[in-house]
């Protein structure tokens, strides 16, 4: 999982539609047409790997745009990673033999860690465990409930049941195009062994090579990407 640094473009989708939440509220989505076309034109520009996400599934606790998310699977020729409404192993593991090559668990691994191990054991290396911070603390229902989880020491205990990766998303940036925060991904990234995946805040290329340097293996990028602050190839190319 991300042998090297990579710029990897989001894909959420809501009501069949790529859009874009401003911190993870709802009602402050924009819409950016469809998702297959969105992916492709990612793939296009040298993206390797895409970061899809079911918003419907995510607040809602079951998947709500599953032809969507699987057309887009169908389309592109790429590793995907996909969250969002998936709460059971049988959940994960169907997804998994379709096609998508990582499964993104958050309010299910927080809710159950074991499933973390469940799924590692049969599927190794396929579990990126979702811990979104607001506050300092981890979040989850759709970034709506808080958990009294500190992210780092989360980071540890799921990877300690076996999880391949963590996403962490600091929602306190998160579609804002402000900037990022380098601590909240820095301590993260000291607790663990396993690859972090950075989200949230990215609005510049100078963004993008401070969570390279703060050591994440990849940055998920939304909103700066579909909003032209800078080129996917730009993104790559910086780094």
């Amino acid at each position: 999982m991300f042998p090297e640094f990579e710029v990897v473009p989001a894909v959420d989708v809501q009501d069949g539609q790529v859009v874009q939440l401003v911190g993870g509220e709802r009602g402050t989505g924009k819409e950016y047409g469809d998702p297959v076309a969105a992916a492709e034109r990612w793939v296009d520009q040298g993206a390797r790997t895409l970061h899809l996400v079911d918003l419907d599934g995510a607040f809602e606790g079951e998947r709500a745009n599953a032809a969507a998310i699987e057309a887009v699977v169908d389309a592109v020729d790429v590793e995907t990673q996909l969250g969002g409404g998936i709460r059971t192993v049988d959940d994960a593991t169907a997804l998994l033999e379709a096609g998508v090559d990582r499964v993104i668990l958050g309010t299910a691994a927080v809710e159950n860690p074991e499933i973390v191990a469940a799924i590692s054991d049969e599927y190794p290396g396929s579990v990126l465990v979702s811990l979104d911070a607001k506050g300092g603390e981890v979040v989850v229902s759709g970034w709506t409930e808080g958990t009294g989880l500190d992210p780092a020491e989360a980071a540890a205990r799921y990877e300690d049941l076996g999880a391949g990766g963590i996403l962490f998303t600091d929602v306190d940036v998160e579609g804002q195009l402000e900037g990022v925060r380098t601590e909240p991904v820095e301590r993260v990234v000291d607790a663990v062994d396993v690859p972090v995946v950075a989200s949230g805040g990215v609005a510049t290329l100078d963004d993008v090579r401070a969570l390279e340097a703060a050591g994440a293996s990849a940055v998920v990028v939304g909103s700066a990407l579909y909003e032209g602050a800078f080129t996917l190839e730009d993104a790559i190319d910086a780094v």
